[in-house]
């Protein structure tokens, strides 16, 4: 069965009005750059960031600069114990009818809600297991990648190379599938850094990612530009694949994946009775939520 549905593309004015986020901006700027290829990635000190929850999940904002024009970005991002928050894709329905997605219909028992994956306009791209019912076959893609759930929680990213494999065991309870693939046992993939695989190395562009850490943690990092003005942050100015792949190394991931950026970029973190909501400007067709854990 392949997920399909119309996405709807709306401007900022036909979404809810954001929650006021509570910046935390006090720490240094810390210098960017783009990860380095060929070479195993030397260990860095993880940023000292002012941390926001409690152990199950908890949310930061650290300040960057990248490149040589250094360009003011502000991560955001949140760390999830997935032994006390389970993570699970989430559709929007009228009935069987699927509906495009976005931070407004996220469940109210959501303490985390995201886009997720890629999309063409007919619905999500790639692989798609929800509930242990696989949606949608994998796609084809050197650069793409998976984030998996199996039936026990473990949460995985992996090469697309081991899609099959994992098909053939079974246990998967969720996945989705999205490119590009940036970090792989802590360095950038080889075909990441391959200049003949057709990849903009250099564009500029809002990012979103998620990534595992060594001891299982997952990590979910949401750019957004860091200039003058009320809407500056929804510029589509951020990091280069290759930074983001770096971002994620500096926070610790040893595999990461990036999801949909741009306009379609949405991130909501519930902490208490404060719920923090960072926009997107358009609506997608696939999302993945985070509830606690009974």
């Amino acid at each position: 069965m392949r997920l399909r549905l119309r996405v709807v593309r709306r401007c900022a004015a036909a979404l809810a009005t954001a929650v006021p986020v509570h910046h935390v901006t006090a720490q240094r700027e810390t210098p960017i750059a783009a990860i380095a290829c060929g070479s195993a990635a030397l260990p860095m000190a993880l940023p000292a960031l002012q941390w926001q929850g409690d152990a199950a999940l908890k949310w930061a904002t650290w300040p960057i600069v990248l490149g040589p024009r250094k360009v003011s970005v502000r991560m955001i991002a949140v760390d999830v114990d997935p032994t006390r928050i389970t993570l699970s894709l989430d559709l929007a329905r009228n009935g069987s009818e699927l509906l495009p997605w976005s931070l407004d219909v996220a469940p109210g028992d959501a303490l985390l809600a995201m886009n997720a994956g890629q999309f063409t306009d007919e619905g999500p791209w790639g692989w798609v297991v929800h509930r242990g019912r696989e949606w949608q076959e994998p796609g084809h893609g050197p650069l793409s990648g998976a984030f998996v759930v199996d039936s026990t929680g473990h949460i995985r990213i992996a090469a697309t190379s081991t899609i099959d494999s994992m098909r053939a065991s079974g246990g998967i309870r969720e996945a989705l599938q999205s490119f590009p693939l940036v970090l792989e046992r802590g360095r950038a993939p080889g075909v990441l850094c391959d200049p003949a695989v057709a990849l903009d190395r250099d564009h500029r562009d809002i990012r979103l990612a998620i990534g595992v850490r060594v001891d299982g943690h997952v990590l979910i990092a949401l750019s957004r530009y860091d200039g003058v003005g009320k809407f500056a942050e929804r510029l589509p100015i951020g990091p280069t694949t290759m930074e983001m792949a770096e971002v994620m190394r500096r926070l610790g991931a040893v595999d990461a994946l990036m999801l949909d950026g741009g306009v379609s970029a949405q991130l909501l973190v519930r902490i208490g009775d404060v719920t923090h909501r960072w926009e997107g400007l358009r609506r997608v067709p696939l999302a993945l939520v985070g509830r606690r854990l009974p």
